[in-house]
Protein backbone atom coordinates (compact mmCIF):
# COMPACT_ATOMS: atom_id res chain seq x y z
CA UNK A 1 0.00 0.00 0.00
CA UNK A 2 1.83 3.64 -1.41
CA UNK A 3 2.37 6.15 1.50
CA UNK A 4 -0.51 8.95 1.58
CA UNK A 5 1.11 11.74 -0.07
CA UNK A 6 2.16 15.06 1.87
CA UNK A 7 -0.60 16.65 -1.01
CA UNK A 8 -3.17 15.10 1.12
CA UNK A 9 -1.55 17.11 4.21
CA UNK A 10 -1.01 20.58 2.66
CA UNK A 11 -3.99 23.29 2.77
CA UNK A 12 -6.69 23.03 -0.15
CA UNK A 13 -5.35 25.71 -3.42
CA UNK A 14 -4.06 27.72 -0.27
CA UNK A 15 -7.79 29.25 0.99
CA UNK A 16 -6.44 28.10 4.71
CA UNK A 17 -9.46 25.26 4.83
CA UNK A 18 -8.95 21.71 4.57
CA UNK A 19 -10.45 19.53 2.41
CA UNK A 20 -12.83 16.98 4.33
CA UNK A 21 -10.20 13.85 3.37
CA UNK A 22 -7.25 15.41 4.28
CA UNK A 23 -5.22 15.13 6.79
CA UNK A 24 -5.19 16.90 10.02
CA UNK A 25 -2.08 17.88 12.85
CA UNK A 26 -2.17 17.21 16.02
CA UNK A 27 -2.74 20.83 16.93
CA UNK A 28 -5.43 21.07 14.15
CA UNK A 29 -7.31 18.29 16.06
CA UNK A 30 -6.85 19.80 19.16
CA UNK A 31 -8.19 22.86 18.54
CA UNK A 32 -11.10 20.94 17.00
CA UNK A 33 -11.78 18.69 19.51
CA UNK A 34 -11.39 21.38 22.21
CA UNK A 35 -8.62 19.31 23.96
CA UNK A 36 -4.80 19.69 24.52
CA UNK A 37 -2.16 17.81 22.82
CA UNK A 38 -0.98 16.29 25.37
CA UNK A 39 -4.19 14.31 26.21
CA UNK A 40 -4.20 13.67 22.36
CA UNK A 41 -1.27 11.86 23.32
CA UNK A 42 -2.09 10.58 26.25
CA UNK A 43 -5.09 8.96 24.57
CA UNK A 44 -2.45 7.02 21.84
CA UNK A 45 -1.11 4.97 24.71
CA UNK A 46 -4.40 3.65 26.26
CA UNK A 47 -6.55 3.23 23.09
CA UNK A 48 -4.46 1.25 20.85
CA UNK A 49 -6.64 2.34 18.01
CA UNK A 50 -5.78 5.41 17.72
CA UNK A 51 -2.61 5.35 15.56
CA UNK A 52 -1.82 8.75 13.43
CA UNK A 53 0.29 8.59 10.43
CA UNK A 54 3.90 9.44 12.03
CA UNK A 55 6.27 11.08 10.13
CA UNK A 56 9.80 12.16 10.12
CA UNK A 57 10.46 14.31 13.39
CA UNK A 58 7.80 12.76 14.91
CA UNK A 59 4.93 14.53 13.72
CA UNK A 60 1.81 13.13 13.77
CA UNK A 61 -1.21 13.61 10.76
CA UNK A 62 -4.40 12.01 11.60
CA UNK A 63 -6.92 11.18 9.02
CA UNK A 64 -10.30 11.42 8.95
CA UNK A 65 -11.23 7.79 10.46
CA UNK A 66 -8.74 9.13 13.33
CA UNK A 67 -10.31 12.19 14.15
CA UNK A 68 -14.17 10.73 13.75
CA UNK A 69 -12.09 7.98 16.84
CA UNK A 70 -10.83 10.55 19.13
CA UNK A 71 -14.08 12.69 18.73
CA UNK A 72 -16.30 9.51 19.74
CA UNK A 73 -13.72 8.99 22.63
CA UNK A 74 -13.94 12.86 23.65
CA UNK A 75 -17.66 12.09 23.80
CA UNK A 76 -17.93 8.94 25.73
CA UNK A 77 -14.97 10.15 28.13
CA UNK A 78 -15.68 13.98 28.43
CA UNK A 79 -19.95 14.26 27.60
CA UNK A 80 -20.61 10.66 29.08
CA UNK A 81 -18.42 10.72 31.92
CA UNK A 82 -17.03 7.28 30.84
CA UNK A 83 -14.06 5.93 32.66
CA UNK A 84 -11.31 5.24 30.42
CA UNK A 85 -11.80 1.08 31.16
CA UNK A 86 -15.56 1.96 30.22
CA UNK A 87 -14.39 4.02 27.28
CA UNK A 88 -12.11 0.92 26.07
CA UNK A 89 -15.13 -1.51 27.33
CA UNK A 90 -17.21 -0.05 25.04
CA UNK A 91 -14.43 -0.34 21.87
CA UNK A 92 -13.98 -3.68 22.56
CA UNK A 93 -17.51 -4.68 22.41
CA UNK A 94 -19.13 -2.45 20.16
CA UNK A 95 -16.10 -1.55 17.50
CA UNK A 96 -14.14 1.36 16.12
CA UNK A 97 -17.01 2.25 13.11
CA UNK A 98 -19.24 2.70 16.60
CA UNK A 99 -17.01 5.01 18.58
CA UNK A 100 -16.44 6.34 15.02
CA UNK A 101 -20.32 7.36 14.38
CA UNK A 102 -20.78 8.66 18.41
CA UNK A 103 -17.93 10.44 17.13
CA UNK A 104 -20.06 12.05 14.05
CA UNK A 105 -23.21 11.93 16.03
CA UNK A 106 -24.90 9.27 14.33
CA UNK A 107 -25.19 6.99 17.09
CA UNK A 108 -25.17 7.38 20.90
CA UNK A 109 -23.83 4.94 23.53
CA UNK A 110 -26.04 4.13 26.60
CA UNK A 111 -25.25 5.67 29.65
CA UNK A 112 -22.32 4.52 31.64
CA UNK A 113 -23.14 1.79 34.67
CA UNK A 114 -23.04 3.89 37.95
CA UNK A 115 -19.98 2.22 39.29
CA UNK A 116 -18.25 3.84 36.25
CA UNK A 117 -18.92 7.15 36.46
CA UNK A 118 -16.07 9.62 37.66
CA UNK A 119 -16.01 10.60 40.74
CA UNK A 120 -18.00 14.08 42.40
CA UNK A 121 -20.51 13.67 39.36
CA UNK A 122 -23.79 14.35 40.01
CA UNK A 123 -26.38 11.79 41.44
CA UNK A 124 -29.89 11.78 38.93
CA UNK A 125 -33.02 11.58 41.20
CA UNK A 126 -33.27 7.74 39.95
CA UNK A 127 -29.94 7.18 41.52
CA UNK A 128 -30.69 8.12 44.72
CA UNK A 129 -33.42 6.17 44.87
CA UNK A 130 -31.33 3.08 44.57
CA UNK A 131 -29.31 4.26 46.39
CA UNK A 132 -31.97 5.02 49.32
CA UNK A 133 -33.06 1.54 49.05
CA UNK A 134 -29.60 0.51 48.95
CA UNK A 135 -28.49 2.16 52.69
CA UNK A 136 -31.59 1.06 54.26
CA UNK A 137 -30.79 -2.65 53.19
CA UNK A 138 -27.09 -1.53 54.64
CA UNK A 139 -29.03 -0.46 57.85
CA UNK A 140 -30.93 -3.54 58.43
CA UNK A 141 -28.18 -6.04 57.96
CA UNK A 142 -25.88 -3.52 60.61
CA UNK A 143 -29.19 -3.98 63.28
CA UNK A 144 -29.25 -7.68 62.53
CA UNK A 145 -25.70 -8.01 62.97
CA UNK A 146 -26.23 -5.93 65.96
CA UNK A 147 -28.25 -8.11 67.34
CA UNK A 148 -26.24 -11.49 66.82
CA UNK A 149 -23.86 -10.34 68.71
CA UNK A 150 -25.69 -8.94 71.62
CA UNK A 151 -25.60 -11.59 74.39
CA UNK A 152 -28.81 -13.33 74.95
CA UNK A 153 -30.90 -11.86 77.68
CA UNK A 154 -31.97 -14.32 80.80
Amino acid sequence: MPAPSLAAISDSAGSGAKQAGAFRTISEVAEDLDVPQHVLRFWETRFAQVRPLKRAGGRRYYRPEDVDLIAGIRHLLHVQRYTIKGAQRVLKENGVRFVQAVGRGEAVAAAPPLQEREAGQEVGPDDRTVLRAALRELHACRDALAALRSPPEA
